[in-house]
């Protein structure tokens, strides 16, 4: 229990960290106990100092939900946009602490309370308004908190080659491992006249069981700082009508070649104290997906193995996580056999994983991937949210796969 509380609350000043709890328990406890077991009769909202009761309260609580919900996100994650309006909503109760005994509590009675409230609030505003230092200073670059050389696998397309030229951006050299030769060839060249960094090409099919190891064997002379275990794929129809080559060759390609590569570069990671592995999974991986069975099962081994590792390797200066896209504009969906098009764009993707890793063992891209696989794995049983899912993907998938 200690060790995972230590792991939430590392990273931030101990009044952020204090100030996180307070905007989770108003989230989780306080706001939503107010909104839906509160009799509306005694219902009271105070915006700006001034008291709202009854219908208005319960209407007014809705943004007040969001304001902490946002403060609760942002403190969790110290995201930049939290100066100056933290500091600025701050202020506000500040001002309404002053306000509100002035127009409800008469006398100097009334006066002295809201002094002695408007001081600690106004204390609070003064400091957020003080930090914005500790929201927007800028994170150590990849190169220098990893070293100098990444491997990103699938980096022949989509959220691979965006990988691959985010990593050269921040000034790594990478290994562009992939089956098909040509496109990274085209991608080396890219990479190393707009940013100036060594590039290594490896041709590998992951299908193959000892493609891992060549792969390994292959760049056995560098410093690997950073892992892309992204190399992936899908599969969408009914199993009666797919092929077990293609099934098995799915398995090995996202469950045994991740293992196996995470396996062959971890340890020297180990044991210069720094690295990061970031392992693409899926936001399939939060309920069981008829019409595409076999790929959800092999994210859900992916997110299991990635948020154990984390935990596993934390103590040893090694980072490791997984991003969960949605539906992406890739080469995905056609390979799969789905209807195409549609859902982030891949460089999306991969400042969200970037923006994570470190901080967080998993997390899904885009907000309505996050919502809707949350919801469904939190609110509905899994054989429900699987009926769901075989709903959507039936959407998804030709008439001849079903």
């Amino acid at each position: 229990m200690f060790d995972w509380l230590r792991s939430h609350f590392k990273g931030r000043p101990g009044w952020a960290n204090a100030l996180m709890l307070f905007a989770g328990y108003m989230t989780f406890v306080y706001i939503p106990w107010d909104f839906f077991i509160k009799p509306v009769a005694v219902d009271e909202e105070v915006w700006f100092g001034i008291l709202f009761r009854g219908t208005a309260a319960k209407i007014l609580e809705i943004p007040h939900w969001f304001v902490y919900a946002a403060g609760f996100y942002g403190l969790r994650y110290m995201k930049s946009w939290m100066w100056p309006w933290a500091a600025v909503y701050a202020g506000q109760v500040a001002v309404g602490m002053l306000i509100w005994p002035l127009l409800y509590v008469e006398g100097f009675l009334g006066l002295l309370f809201g002094v002695i409230s408007f001081i600690p609030f106004a204390g609070f505003s003064w400091l957020l308004w003080e930090s914005r230092s500790v929201f927007q200073d800028p994170r150590p670059s990849t190169r220098e908190r990893y070293g100098e050389w990444a491997v990103v696998t699938g980096a022949s397309a989509g959220i691979g080659k965006e990988f691959a030229r985010a990593l050269a951006a921040d000034g790594m050299s990478v290994v562009l491992t992939a089956r098909r030769g040509d496109r990274l060839r085209e991608l080396a060249d890219e990479l190393e006249k707009n940013h100036r960094v060594s590039i290594r090409v490896v041709e590998a099919d992951l299908t193959d069981p000892a493609a891992a190891e060549a792969i390994a064997t292959a760049v056995s002379d560098l410093e690997v700082g950073v892992l892309v275990a992204n190399a992936g794929f899908g599969y969408a129809g009914r199993i009666d009508k797919q092929e077990t080559a293609r099934l098995t060759d799915m398995v090995q390609v996202n469950c045994a070649a991740v293992v196996a590569l995470t396996s062959r570069f971890v340890p020297a990671m180990v044991e210069r104290g720094r690295g990061g592995v970031i392992i693409t999974g899926s936001a399939a991986a939060y309920q069981p997906m008829p019409l595409h069975a076999v790929y959800a099962a092999s994210k859900v081994f992916d997110q299991y193995f990635g948020e154990a590792l984390a935990v596993e390797l934390r103590d040893q200066g090694v980072d490791v996580m997984v991003i969960e896209p949605g539906r992406t504009e890739t080469e995905f969906q056609d390979a799969a056999g789905e209807q195409s098009g549609g859902g982030q764009l891949p460089h999306e993707v991969v400042e969200t994983a970037f923006d994570a890793l470190g901080r967080a063992p998993s997390v899904i891209s885009g907000w309505f991937n996050w919502l809707r696989g949350h919801v469904v794995r939190r609110l509905f049983p899994r054989s429900f949210a699987a009926y769901l899912a075989r709903e959507y993907m039936a959407r998804q998938v030709p008439p001849e796969l079903r």
